[in-house]
């Protein structure tokens, strides 16, 4: 089979999934080229509450393919750079579920997503002292603002790869989860979120990624969406809200 991004929607979860495992799931210039439209279509899913990005099998992503940088190495990065920033820009909840290698690009979709939960063995690279490429600067800033400047000079200076005990204390993983447990555990906290307000996580999306011209904007949405006192209502009422604002559609 063809390398390619396999997805499916299942209740309210999107999964993703990077299929070359021939490659460890490193990422073709087509597979790069093919994510932000399909994040488009998802994100425009009213259905859509959280999107999990994963890799087939035992691995995550392996990085970009290597034979794609022999023609221009620079396009290669500038097709990374576009799918790391639309993943970035998904107006929802966004969790990457870490099996295996995570290496190169593989980590620059891992820290565009909005939280990481890894499966003990797995193993975190930046790799681009490796192969003698300046990493984006956008990449290098979104790792900073994700583990700070020096994890981030540790990381790129060397190219060595961490495991998951260092990940998890650097903040470069949310949590670790025991060999077998990690869909389980995704799947759960996948669930959790589509049962919480999405005005509440569309706002805190914008404000934690640094967003400052959108105050205004997310209080009159607050104030005319019912959310807060539907959540106040379910909680003296000891039931489960029904939250109606919703991440706007395309249609």
């Amino acid at each position: 089979m063809e390398p390619h991004l396999a997805h499916q929607v299942t209740g309210a979860v999107a999964t993703v999934v990077i299929h070359n495992p021939a490659k460890r799931n490193a990422m073709t210039a087509a597979m790069w080229r093919a994510l932000p439209p399909l994040l488009d279509g998802l994100s425009g899913d009213p259905d859509v509450r959280v999107l999990v990005l994963t890799g087939e099998g035992a691995t995550f992503c392996a990085g970009a393919d290597i034979s794609s940088l022999q023609g221009s190495p620079a396009e290669a990065q500038s097709l990374a750079v576009a799918a790391e920033e639309a993943l970035a820009a998904f107006p929802k909840p966004t969790l990457a579920a870490v099996r295996g290698h995570c290496v190169g690009g593989g980590s620059q979709l891992a820290a565009a997503c909005d939280l990481r939960f890894a499966e003990e063995g797995a193993l975190f690279g930046v790799t681009p002292a490796r192969l003698g490429i300046v990493y984006p600067a956008s990449s290098t800033r979104r790792l900073v603002s994700l583990v700070g400047p020096a994890a981030t000079k540790y990381l790129l200076y060397s190219g060595e790869l961490i495991g998951t005990e260092r990940a998890l204390r650097t903040g470069l993983v949310d949590e670790v989860l025991p060999q077998g447990g990690l869909a389980g555990r995704v799947e759960e906290f996948a669930r959790i979120l589509t049962a919480r307000s999405q005005l509440t996580q569309a706002a805190a999306k914008e404000f934690a990624d640094g967003r400052t011209d959108r105050d205004e904007h997310w209080t009159a949405q607050a104030r005319g969406s019912g959310d807060a006192a539907e959540g106040v209502a379910a909680f003296l009422e000891r039931r489960r809200p029904g939250f109606s604002w919703a991440v706007p559609g395309r249609g």
